[in-house]
């Protein structure tokens, strides 16, 4: 019995040392990993951050009448364009019961007034003509008289104000055309024929009747994450891009960074503005979403190579490559970076145009994968 254990244990040993021994011949058959080289080249590179927002007016003007009524007609559309002075829309004035009937009273009394005004008048000149009174008795009871004319034909001017909309002699101060203010393109004409409308006062905004624009100086508004908002300054370049516009940017410099952030969501929004260049002539409806490229930084036509050539000291945590000086050697070589865009790097000092640099961290194929 012992006999076969000491067999079968001699068996195994023997076993185990021939798979050994064919691991370690499979191991010697292994291809050795041959290391790929990339070599710097010239590079326009720019780093930049992105923002989402909209294309809007830089300046939308809210068009209110003076005077409230019913809009009797519209001489206006979304889309035309208007001068200053253009007729927008006609008000038809529907008066307050109450304040006519005010107005009314008040005629009627500075009528009566007017009326014992004028005897006292003509009493006291045909007294003075005679050189009964005094000239500044006489004076007294012109003033009063002509005070008297001035104050009934207020109290008419007031009753058509109220009953009318408008009266002779006070131009636009009270009108029912309503005109264009500045000259722009129509961006929306909220009412239609028949609605009431207020009008604008210290304690009314009053009914917008029409929002203008000048549509050739437009703005990008939009968002950034607070993240992001530590790396930008006023006067950065933007390149925005609109999504109904295919294959096209617009030039921008940001001119406006809140001071104050929103929370959207959970996180913290700053709102953000740039001014689109006048120089191109491309119509941009309002309202458009557009994303812009804020240029933090850029290097143009400069000697660069893709950042997962570049390692990092463990110790000193300093940037280096590996550079070839012969077949499959190489020596670290450590380097000076400049801008960044995420996939390739600027190299201010280190490399040189021709270097052959060391692809590091390569995969092998996937035949060798297999086979192994």
């Amino acid at each position: 019995m012992k006999k076969f254990v000491t067999i079968g244990i001699l068996v195994l040993i023997a076993v185990t040392f021939m798979g050994a021994l064919y691991y370690l011949y499979q191991k010697n058959q292994e291809d050795p990993v041959v290391y790929q080289t990339e070599e710097p080249s010239e590079q326009t590179i720019v780093k930049k951050t992105v923002a989402t927002g909209k294309i809007v007016p830089k300046e939308e003007v809210l068009i209110k009448p003076n005077i409230s009524g019913i809009i009797d007609e519209i001489y206006i559309e979304a889309g035309d364009k208007v001068k200053k002075g253009d007729l927008i829309a006609q008000i038809r004035v529907i008066p307050n019961v109450s304040s006519l009937q005010s107005a009314k009273d008040a005629v009627a009394t500075a009528r009566i007034n007017l009326d014992n005004e004028k005897k006292v008048y003509q009493r006291q000149k045909e007294l003075f003509d005679k050189g009964v009174i005094a000239a500044n008795d006489y004076d007294a009871a012109e003033a009063s008289y002509k005070r008297a004319e001035q104050n009934f034909k207020s109290a008419q001017q007031n009753y058509e104000i109220v009953k009318t909309g408008t009266t002779s002699g006070i131009g636009s101060a009270a009108n029912t055309l309503i005109r264009s203010t500045v000259e722009g393109m129509v961006l929306d004409v909220p009412v239609k024929t028949g609605n009431q409308v207020i009008e604008s006062n210290n304690f009314n905004d009053g009914t917008t009747i029409a929002t203008l624009a000048d549509v050739n100086e437009m703005i990008f508004e939009g968002m950034i994450d607070e993240s992001e908002v530590g790396k930008i300054k006023e006067d950065l370049p933007l390149e925005v891009t609109v999504g109904a516009i295919e294959n096209k940017s617009f030039d921008a410099i940001l001119d406006y960074i809140a001071p104050k952030g929103i929370e959207e969501n959970g996180a913290i929004q700053f709102e953000i503005k740039g001014t689109l260049s006048k120089a191109d002539t491309t119509f941009i409806r309002a309202g458009l979403s557009a994303n812009a490229s804020i240029i933090l930084d850029r290097a143009d036509s400069v000697l660069a190579i893709k950042e997962a050539l570049v390692q990092f000291d463990p110790d000193t945590k300093e940037p280096f490559v590996e550079i070839m000086t012969g077949d499959q050697e190489f020596k670290k070589q450590p380097v000076e970076l400049g801008v960044s865009d995420g996939i390739h790097v600027q190299v201010l000092s280190g490399v040189e145009k021709g270097d052959k640099i060391k692809v590091w961290n390569q995969i092998k194929p996937a035949m060798n994968i297999a086979q192994n």
